[in-house]
Parts: C-alpha cells; sequence; structure tokens
C-alpha cells in the first residue's frame, strides 16, 4: 500500500499512520527511485511496525518506472508522497490501475498539473475509487467545530481575514542533503533537494503552506477569484537553496468580495507564528494550531479532545474502501493547490491573477 516514497524523509511516517489507523492493513511493496532511500525506509517501518510489514525484497522496486512497477502488483490503496511535480502523472496511473490513492499534498505544481489531477478525480469517480489528500487541518476537531459555526452564519457574512506562517527556518536539513555530493548528475542533486526546486516543489507557499490556505477556503467555503502577490529571497542566497524564495505575501479576492492577507516566510530565527484571523459582519473568529474562538453575537471555544488528523485521515478512507463508501477529495486539493501557485505566479511576475485565467487558460507547465 505504499509507494513513492518522497526524495526526503518527511513523508516516511505516512505508512506508520496508515497502517495504524485500522485493523488488519498490510505494507506489501514499496518504490522509490533511490535504492538506499527505500532500503533505509523498509527497516525503520519494520523496526516501528514488525509483521505489519509484509515487504519482500522482490517487492521493492527502484528508479523512474518504479510506480508503475508498484502499480502492477495486487496491492488495493497506494501512498503518493514523491515530489509534487510528479503527482499528476502517478494519481493518473494510480487511477487507471484501480487503485484507491492517498495523495499527499500540493498535488501538482502548474496550472495543467492541476487540471490534470481535477480529470483523475472524475476517472476515480467513475470507477469508484477513493481520493483522500494530506491535507489533515480537515480532520483537526477543533477546526471541524469552528468551520461548522462559521458556515452556519454564527459570525454573520465573512468580509476579510488573514492566513499567517512564519518562522520555519531555512530547512537545511543535513550535510549530505543540503551539499553536492560526488558523483551526483544535475538532477539527482534537484531530485534530493526537491524542497528547493520551483519545477520540483511548486515553492514553499505551494509545497507547505497549502495547508494553510486550504484551511482559508475551507472557512470561505469558495476559492478565491483573483490575488495579487509579492514574494522573494532575502536569506536564501546559497546555490543549496535553490531558486525558492523565502517570503511571500499574498492577497486573496473571494467571491463575495471579502479579502484575506496571507504573509508566508521560511527565515531563520524569525518570530514563528501560525494563525488565522476569519472577520464577519457578527463576529471574528481565531484559530491556531490547537485553538478555535469565535467573539462577537454567538461565541464559542473548543475545548473537546483534540484526536490524530494524521491518523483519521487514514482511518477514514479505509473505511469508505471497505463498505463501499464515495470518499473523493481530488478536485478539493487540486483547488486548494491552484490557490497556492496563483499566489507563487502572481509573485513571481508582479501582476495580478485571476481564477477563471489560471484554471482554463494557462499553459504553465513546468516540464
Amino acid at each position: 500500500i505504499y509507494t513513492l516514497s518522497d526524495t526526503l524523509s518527511l513523508h516516511d511516517a505516512l505508512p506508520i499512520y496508515c497502517l495504524e489507523a485500522a485493523p488488519n492493513v498490510e505494507l506489501v511493496a514499496m518504490g522509490d527511485l533511490f535504492p538506499e532511500r527505500l532500503e533505509r525506509c523498509r527497516q525503520q517501518l519494520t523496526k516501528k511496525l514488525g509483521d505489519k510489514v509484509k515487504v519482500t525484497d522482490e517487492m521493492c522496486f527502484t528508479g523512474w518506472d518504479a510506480y508503475k512497477k508498484v502499480l502492477a502488483t495486487d496491492v488495493n490503496l497506494v501512498i503518493l508522497t514523491a515530489p509534487p511535480y510528479f503527482r499528476p502523472a502517478h494519481l493518473r496511473a494510480a487511477i487507471e490501475a484501480g487503485k484507491h490513492v492517498f495523495a499527499e499534498k500540493p498535488v501538482a505544481v502548474d496550472p495543467v498539473g492541476v487540471r490534470s489531477v481535477i480529470e483523475s478525480s472524475r476517472l476515480a469517480d467513475e470507477k469508484g475509487l477513493t481520493i483522500v489528500a494530506g491535507t489533515q487541518g480537515r480532520r483537526m476537531a477543533h477546526l471541524i467545530e469552528g468551520m461548522k459555526r462559521i458556515h452556519n452564519g454564527d459570525m454573520g457574512e465573512i468580509v476579510g481575514g488573514q492566513c499567517v506562517r512564519i518562522g520555519d527556518g531555512m530547512l537545511t536539513w543535513s550535510e549530505t542533503t543540503r551539499q553536492r555530493q560526488p558523483g551526483w548528475s544535475d538532477m539527482e542533486w534537484q531530485l534530493r533537494r526537491s524542497l528547493f526546486l520551483t519545477w520540483l516543489s511548486g515553492d514553499f507557499i505551494v509545497e507547505m503552506h497549502v495547508h494553510n490556505l486550504d484551511r482559508v477556503n475551507w472557512a470561505m467555503n469558495a476559492h478565491p477569484v483573483q490575488c495579487t502577490g509579492l514574494g522573494g529571497r532575502q536569506a536564501r542566497t546559497g546555490p543549496e537553496y535553490g531558486n525558492c524564495y523565502d517570503h511571500f505575501a499574498v492577497e486573496y479576492e473571494y467571491p463575495n468580495g471579502a479579502r484575506i492577507e496571507y504573509l508566508g516566510a521560511q527565515i531563520d530565527k524569525a518570530t514563528y507564528r501560525q494563525s488565522y484571523q476569519i472577520v464577519g459582519t457578527k463576529g471574528l473568529a481565531y484559530t491556531d494550531s490547537g485553538n478555535f474562538i469565535i467573539k462577537g453575537e454567538k461565541p464559542f471555544t473548543y475545548d473537546g479532545p483534540q484526536p490524530s488528523p494524521v491518523i483519521q485521515q487514514h482511518a477514514d478512507q479505509i473505511a469508505a474502501i471497505r463498505s463501499g463508501q464515495r470518499l473523493n477529495e481530488g478536485v478539493r486539493v487540486a483547488e486548494s493547490t491552484l490557490t497556492c501557485i496563483m499566489g507563487r505566479m502572481s509573485a513571481y511576475t508582479g501582476r495580478a491573477l485571476k481564477w477563471d485565467w489560471a484554471m482554463q487558460a494557462s499553459k504553465l507547465d513546468l516540464r
């Protein structure tokens, strides 16, 4: 059930969450571009999960066509965690092969890829297959309860807000990944540093902050209609940081005219902050990693349990597969991905962009 692990170790925990989410789930096949990463991951998973890991040497696949070899086996569910550039093609291949898919976020790096994901999602519906996205915020209990109240009108009409995520740091990782090693080709170095190359990751606004902007779309119950962005490289000056920015600021306008201001940065020693404010005609909501507070005519503070969203996302998918229920988050995560891509495109070009143009007309394809 696990294939296409990221060329970094960022997502190696996903199969652990999946195997812990429900009984009678086994890991039977793995694929990765790099053999040493696959073997290291297999050893770590076996140590952690014991006999739930049934991956034999014959079911380990490496190289550019590893995903095809995994999909040719009789697995039921695949987890896609390769760099986002590969997600549209891997998703399409998995759906065509009749596999259920857990697709890590984001699901594309350009509008062409977003359109491909939407097409694959519709094909999944036709074939009765599930797609779950790695936007685990949708399964955080405090957000679920708070969003219900926003959508029920407890805050009136939403007129504006803020989305802030700063202080993640430069994300250099280890010296072996940061510094190019003797014998590495240009392609291998870029693949091993995928987060810092726009063509592979989409830049950090897409690769990481899709979580944050997905929650804004959730609160607004819509995607933006246009955006205007700025950004640049203030601290990422060395070649090890590829071509990605280290800060963005984007204004998103939603269908009702509300404007949400997004601020994102990855700079060492910057003050850490990850929070959201949503302003309505009857109240104001504040939320962060564990709180949801509404002040106004219908005040609310979440004080309930906080079950693990990273396990719940897999539990929901496995339950849907076993019961034959429809569960397809492909279009939703594709729209959240395009929200981030639009912000990056606007910041890179200095131009305001409209959603309809980006979704329907843009020919940007980072291949």
